[in-house]
């Protein structure tokens, strides 16, 4: 199977690694030094048992028009990314190629074949201008749920810290041949592909927590462990888990575990940052707009209250302006 991954970070070199390995004809879209490492190196992943793939038989290239036409596109970019490659992801695809979305938060495409009353209304946090959805044929996407983390230790480099799930489902909730062979692809790479007939309730399983605890450890620069076991962000991640849960009721949504068990999975994670926290020390942009944005976008729409959520969608929005306008990042510093 001819596979491109559009964006070579931790979970993009991650799955584009482990699939390349099991013998996948994989070609990452990729750019600067991380383009160079990959095609000098091929991509090196080390896994949790500590033990490395690295297979060196992989494409790279930052033109997506020299890739070619694809069976498959890993759309491995993060949400506020995703905008900048739409419009030429069009030259990885032929009449039949599947673009298998990667995004945390609540993905522009969420409403497509929904089937309720809002069936077919964009998400305008993830697509402001309308320019995704004018150039990503919807008709292509299958969803992912990406539950591993992992970080991009050097260019070519990731390290994974835990997981190996990505949940898969069409939008409109069929089990399609192409999303067979795309789980059928990752397992035979070593992953857990199952195929789910509610994308949407997983889509909502994950973002409820990282629409808490990505940007409370962004603004209090702490891990997950340990904003979850300080009584006062641990009680405001769970009043910000119980507003988005009356917004996915409203919108018929039925969480399949309780926050305690939500709470506690993310626990098990441990000491580990999350991906916010990482790009706010970093000095790169945050996914905001689709973690916590969207879903104050659909608190509006379903007239659903959300003070939690506002308030720390707001302290976070002045810390992504203040980082960008500042040309800067921000770590706590050991003295």
């Amino acid at each position: 199977m001819k596979i491109a991954v559009v964006g070579a970070g931790a979970i993009g070199g991650y799955v584009g690694g482990w699939l390349a390995a099991a013998g996948e004809d994989v070609t990452f879209i990729a750019r600067g030094a991380n383009l160079e490492a990959i095609r000098k190196n091929g991509m090196r992943v080390i896994g949790e048992d500590g033990l490395e793939m690295m297979p060196s038989t992989v494409a790279a290239h930052q033109n997506m028009a020299e890739a070619g036409p694809q069976d498959v596109v890993i759309l491995a970019v993060k949400a506020h990314q995703v905008a900048a490659v739409a419009g030429n992801l069009h030259s990885l695809c032929n009449d039949a190629t599947t673009i298998v979305t990667m995004q945390n938060g609540i993905p522009w495409w969420y409403f497509h074949k929904q089937g309720g009353p809002f069936d077919g209304r964009p998400i305008h946090a993830a697509d402001p201008d309308g320019s995704i959805g004018r150039t990503i044929d919807p008709d292509r996407i299958v969803g992912s749920i990406v539950y591993p983390a992992a970080v991009l230790e050097a260019p070519g480099v990731v390290r994974v810290v835990e997981g190996k799930r990505f949940t898969l489902g069409e939008p409109d909730g069929s089990t399609s041949d192409r999303i067979q062979q795309v789980s059928a692809a990752f397992t035979r790479a070593g992953f857990k592909a199952p195929i789910t007939s509610d994308i949407r309730g997983e889509i909502w399983l994950k973002v409820w927590g990282n629409l808490s605890f990505n940007p409370i450890s962004a603004l209090s620069h702490a891990t997950l462990i340990d904003l979850l076991q300080f009584p006062l962000t641990r009680q405001l991640s769970i009043d910000m888990m119980r507003e988005a849960e009356l917004i996915a009721n409203k919108l018929g949504v039925t969480f399949r575990v309780g926050i305690d068990k939500r709470i506690a999975g993310a626990e098990k994670v441990g000491a580990h940052k999350t991906s916010m926290l990482q790009d706010v020390e970093a000095g790169r942009a945050i996914e905001l707009e689709a973690l916590v944005g969207a879903i104050v976008e659909l608190g509006r729409l379903t007239e659903t209250p959300t003070p939690h959520i506002d308030a720390v969608y707001a302290c976070a929005s002045l810390l992504a302006k203040t980082l960008a306008d500042q040309h800067g990042r921000l770590a706590v510093a050991r003295i």
